[in-house]
């Protein structure tokens, strides 16, 4: 990266890291993209240049952890069994929650209870869906065309993942790692 990319990413990523403070802890609705851009210390047209809407700042950051997903799963050891494989590479959502409990467990409150977020969440997620199919497929030495259980695994464990981060996120005193736990035992008995 040259000084003039590094630069800009720092820019962002300051911006984004104060947009999502103010989310977290005001609500999306409440924070406006004036009250991000100020506290970030720039302007409201150079929060343009880098977000074309607030919800951008949100996806931005779910982006960011859909590549660390693909990796994840992708570092996987091969001989592990594909829901273990899965489940484990899901981790880097709760490990990255884990860096800012409170702030995270707002953020996520915020997310599943603001439509328009929830909304470009599931977007995202449907992308991550498909792009861990292919892994798995891979990993199974299987055709994701023909062979459904890639697709289906996939989709299992985002199921109950979902259903661990809705219960967290409505009741932030739980603990995040056990609900995941409980809900892929439910969803992957004997596994």
């Amino acid at each position: 990266m040259s000084l003039v990319e590094r630069k800009r990413q720092l820019v962002r990523d300051e911006l984004a890291e104060a947009a999502l403070k103010l989310v977290a802890f005001h609500g999306f609705e409440e924070t406006t993209i004036d009250q991000m851009a100020a506290a970030a210390g720039v302007s409201r047209r150079t929060f343009f240049r880098y977000f074309q809407s607030k919800e951008d700042v949100i996806i931005e950051f779910l982006s960011d952890l859909g590549r660390k997903l693909s990796e994840a799963l992708h570092s996987r050891p091969a001989s592990e069994p594909p829901a273990e494989a899965v489940r484990q590479a899901l981790r880097v959502f709760t490990d990255k929650f884990w860096e800012h409990p409170e702030k995270s467990s707002r953020l996520a409150r915020v997310t599943v209870e603001t439509p328009a977020l929830l909304g470009r969440y599931l977007e995202r997620q449907t992308a991550w869906k498909q792009t861990l199919t292919a892994e798995l497929a891979r990993r199974m030495a299987v055709d994701p065309s023909a062979d459904l259980r890639p697709s289906v695994l996939v989709a299992v464990a985002f199921a109950a993942f979902d259903t661990a981060l809705t219960r967290w996120a409505l009741n932030p005193g739980e603990d995040l790692n056990a609900l995941v736990e409980e809900c892929f035992a439910l969803a992957f008995p004997g596994s």
